[in-house]
């Protein structure tokens, strides 16, 4: 009776433990790369949520520098990279080509960066009352007729551009524009310190329907909540654009992923694959958690709700279903 008793126990136990193996996930979380901006930590949201409720894998985030967490991507000790910036990365082409890196698809390639202007600058905006200043601005040679408008306040005989942020190699080319088109002679340019000082004075005269010319770039939360007009540039000529007299170039932004994870995960691998979205989408999802304080992970579920269309374009009908169905509860 006993022997029988200790079966019976011995077979619920097994029953309890073959159930629980067959709902377990891997041991090992998959690691995305946070290399520090926004944008980046937007799209691992995104990924890993549907990793997670589409193909029942965990995930989690190491961040770091771009160095680090790139290196990190080769050795493996990160597997996912979903805003790769192959311009700002002088192995990247090299390690594609060698197999130290896996390149599965462009995310987006559609981002620019220069001087911007608000809209109502040049065209106004009846619902604020506020009237066109600058009418006839359209490119940043134009500007040296209009520095009356952007008064330094600290030099009120010149006009204030806010540039980029010292140490930035964008800021060098930036000032080298300044005085290419020789508005050097017309205005200050100022180096505002940080991105969120940069960000602030931008938001803050826009909140105040004030004139304000600007270094800035795409995508951003700002460039997703303003209305901010990029001014015209000579076209990008990568021989001149470091001397600044081109506009910037377009950065093929790329899913990347260590080639073994591939291997090991290639259902996965293909939805990454499958992954591209655009400057204007990751801006406006950067505006969606501004302006709610959102968590990534809120924005994450609301971009895809916003943007249903792409589950399908991304996922199998099964594994999308699995997202739908999520994003109800």
């Amino acid at each position: 009776m006993k022997k029988r008793n200790l079966l019976v126990f011995l077979s619920i136990v097994m029953m309890f433990i073959l159930g629980a193996c067959g709902n377990e996930k891997k041991s090992e979380a998959v690691v995305f790369g946070d290399a520090g901006w926004d944008s980046m930590k937007f799209h691992n949201a995104v990924a890993m949520y549907i990793a997670d409720v589409a193909y029942d894998i965990e995930s989690e985030e190491t961040s770091g520098s771009t160095a680090v967490t790139y290196g990190a991507l080769k050795t493996g000790d990160i597997q996912v990279y979903m805003e790769t910036w192959t311009d700002n990365i002088v192995t990247y082409t090299e390690d594609v080509e060698a197999g130290t890196v896996t390149e599965l698809g462009v995310n987006y390639d559609d981002n620019i960066q220069g001087i911007y202007v608000p809209r109502y600058v040049i065209e106004g905006d009846a619902e604020r009352g506020i009237e066109p200043v600058a009418p006839d601005l359209k490119s940043v040679e134009d500007l040296k007729n209009y520095s009356d408008i952007f008064v330094d306040p600290e030099d009120t005989s010149k006009g204030r551009i806010y540039g980029a942020i010292s140490g930035w190699a964008i800021d060098e080319v930036m000032r080298k524009k300044v005085e290419f088109y020789g508005l050097d002679e017309f205005y200050n340019y100022m180096d505002p310190g940080s991105d969120a000082a940069l960000s602030a004075a931008i938001a803050g005269a826009y909140e105040k329907g004030e004139p304000i010319v600007a270094y800035y770039w795409e995508p951003t939360w700002l460039t997703g909540k303003y209305d901010l007009v990029l001014l015209e540039d000579a076209v990008y000529d990568p021989d001149l654009f470091l001397e600044g007299q081109t506009a910037c170039p377009s950065v093929r932004l790329t899913v990347s992923v260590n080639p073994d994870f591939q291997e090991e995960y290639p259902e996965f691998c293909d939805f990454l694959s499958k992954y591209s979205t655009s400057s204007d989408m990751t801006s406006k999802a950067l505006a969606y958690i501004d302006d709610n304080d959102a968590e990534y992970v809120e924005a994450a579920e609301w971009f895809l709700v916003e943007h249903d269309n792409l589950i399908d374009q991304w996922l199998p009908e099964d594994k999308a279903e699995l997202v739908r169905e999520s994003l109800t509860k």
